[in-house]
C-alpha cells in the first residue's frame, strides 16, 4: 500500500493505494496519526485508489473520526470512494458517520 499525503490551506488530503487491510492498516493509521500529531484534523480521505478494505482499515477510519470530531476540531470526509468500499461501509453503518463526497475537490472545498 502506498500513501501520499498534501497538506491544503484549511485541510490535508490523504490518498492511500492498494488495499488496506490488517497488515496495512497500522501504516495507514500512522500516516493519519501524523497528522493529527501537527494539531490538523479536518482530513480528507480520496479512495479513488483503495481496492479493499477490511475492518482493521475500519477502525481505522472509525478512531481517526473520533479524535477529529473530539471537542469540535474538525473531521473526516471521504472522496471518490468505489461501490465495493461505500457497501462496506454502509454494511458497517458508517455511511451516517462521515460526510462522503463524489470527488476530492468537492471534499477539500467543504472545509
Amino acid at each position: 500500500m502506498q500513501i501520499t499525503s498534501a497538506q491544503y490551506k484549511h485541510c490535508d488530503l490523504v490518498k492511500p493505494s492498494g488495499r488496506i487491510d490488517s497488515a496495512t492498516a497500522p501504516q495507514f493509521a500512522e500516516a493519519l496519526d501524523q497528522i493529527m500529531a501537527k494539531g490538523q484534523y479536518k482530513i480528507a480521505i480520496d479512495f479513488s485508489q483503495v481496492e479493499f478494505i477490511s475492518s482493521a482499515g475500519l477502525r481505522v477510519l472509525i478512531n481517526t473520526q473520533k479524535l477529529c470530531k473530539r471537542y469540535n476540531r474538525g473531521e473526516v470526509a471521504l472522496a471518490s470512494v468505489p461501490e465495493n468500499i461505500l457497501s462496506a461501509l454502509e454494511l458497517a453503518g458508517f455511511t451516517t458517520l462521515f460526510k462522503i463526497y463524489e470527488d476530492v475537490l468537492t471534499a477539500v472545498g467543504s472545509f
